[in-house]
């Protein structure tokens, strides 16, 4: 069988306990080895084979669990974060149902996840944002017209763009031409949750002058919108004068 694992953001006691328990009975372990933290690999049996991902193409993985399935073998595809976001799992998972090899998906805690507990941050604040739009920039993968940065942009929502460190200046251009100011607060985040974790407070204007003074040009997540300001309604669901289906509000 084929467990697909999502191996959270960076710290090793960030997996999940199910996920940590299927490494360590795994007797092959396919690891997304350009972005998973390798000290993972230490819940990985003595004899476990271990490969990365990073060095192999789509037909040289499925290769890899074919065999194994052929042995009777247990394998774990090692995925950043949860697999479900920029995992290429899919594509995965179609080539096993071909082969009629069994699967199963363990969820990771994402990076947009690790970035907000690094910020000490929510995305979601009443007055500001009850959205949030995970996206990217167009680089050598593109990305559908209609989900251009700029049109995600002038929803005014919280932005998490993935994979676009080295396409800064681009992004804040894109940005701007959606409608953000230049002055709107944004963040980035390299390698949350990981030890040599770092954020970098900035603004729409300036997220590539940030990213360069602290030699930052990957591996991190760029943060936009109001909920990185100190503006915001309370809760309602909190509000001593709103009733609940658990508590009366009082008048």
């Amino acid at each position: 069988m084929i467990h697909f694992v999502g191996a959270g953001p960076g710290a090793e006691d960030l997996i999940t306990l199910r996920g940590a328990e299927l490494l360590k009975k795994a007797d092959v372990i396919i690891y997304a080895g350009s972005l998973v933290n390798p000290g993972l690999l230490g819940y990985a049996r003595e004899g476990c084979r271990i490969y990365n991902s990073a060095e192999m193409t789509l037909e040289e993985v499925i290769q890899v669990m074919k065999e194994a399935e052929a042995g009777g073998l247990d394998t774990v595809r090692l995925h950043t974060g949860d697999a479900s976001l920029y995992g290429a799992i899919r594509e995965q998972m179609d080539l096993l149902d071909e082969l009629q090899i069994p699967y199963d998906d363990t969820p990771g805690v994402s990076s947009f996840s690790g970035a907000a507990a690094a910020l000490q941050a929510e995305y979601t604040l009443p007055g500001v944002s009850q959205s949030v739009v995970i996206t990217r920039m167009a680089g050598r993968t593109p990305v559908p017209e209609k989900e251009n940065l700029a049109s995600f942009a002038s929803h005014g929502s919280t932005m998490v763009i993935f994979l676009s460190t080295g396409l800064l200046e681009e992004v804040s251009r894109q940005l701007i031409a959606g409608g953000r100011s230049a002055d709107e607060p944004a963040a980035i985040v390299y390698k949350a949750t990981w030890p040599d974790e770092k954020v970098v407070h900035c603004t729409v204007g300036t997220l590539a002058e940030a990213a360069a003074r602290e030699s930052i040009t990957k591996t991190a997540l760029i943060l936009v919108g109001g909920f990185l300001g100190d503006t915001y309604d309370r809760s309602k669901l909190y509000d001593p004068s709103f009733t609940t289906e658990f508590r009366e509000g009082v008048k």
